[in-house]
């Protein structure tokens, strides 16, 4: 089972006016260099008329790349990379269309035009870690379920699918150091009715910072 990691919560877009310049900055869950291909793809299909499409991405494997697209070398995808490593975020691309406002901004400006870019479409997307959690399944009667939703929070649990039936199946994913305790409270707290089962483990993001 892999370490724990961070990686972006959701995607996200903004945009950023510097000197009448256009910047709009996305960020995209990634898991692959060819899935960061065909999205590339389809954001200069989106913004065929753009100026540039500027981007970089950086994989939890360790695979990084970055272009410029014309824009003057090392002002536009190295700065929007170490957005990226400064953060310490993987599996995540950063794309920014840039529609020219007119005024150049210089070496200086546009470092720190596409470097803000970035940052500002991260914090929109917020941070998540990627990190082993146990996965239970919870059969619950209906009359505990109210109940054993209550107890979710303090566990750091957290319910991730719900099935009706004669009972309810809950899905649920929490730290593996919370597994004994949570299921040794629930017992207690059910009067033994209810044992969960344990389904394995799987990585699981747990969101660190919110977006903004």
């Amino acid at each position: 089972m892999s370490k724990p990691y961070r990686v972006p919560w959701r995607e996200a877009e903004i945009e950023y006016i510097e000197k009448k310049s256009r910047f709009i900055g996305h960020i995209y869950k990634i898991q692959t260099a060819e899935q960061a291909q065909e999205i590339l793809a389809a954001v200069r299909k989106q913004y065929w008329d753009a100026t540039h499409n500027v981007y970089a991405y950086i994989l939890q494997n360790g695979v990084m790349r970055f272009s410029d697209d014309g824009e003057p070398q090392g002002t536009s995808g190295m700065p929007t990379l170490e957005v990226l490593k400064k953060e310490e975020v993987f599996d995540v691309m950063c794309v920014t269309t840039r529609y020219f406002g007119g005024t150049l901004l210089g070496a200086g400006g546009l470092v720190r035009a596409y470097g803000h870019t970035c940052k500002l479409a991260l914090d929109a997307a917020g941070i998540a870690v990627m990190q082993p959690f146990a996965k239970l399944r919870l059969d619950c009667p209906y009359p505990l379920l109210e109940q054993v939703r209550r107890q979710l929070p303090q566990f750091e649990a957290e319910e991730d699918a719900a099935e009706f039936g004669a009972s309810v199946a809950l899905t649920v994913f929490l730290p593996r150091e919370k597994l004994e305790p949570f299921t040794a409270h629930l017992l207690d707290a059910t009067g033994g009715r209810l044992r969960p089962e344990l389904m394995g483990e799987e990585m699981f993001a747990r969101k660190l910072r919110d977006p903004s």
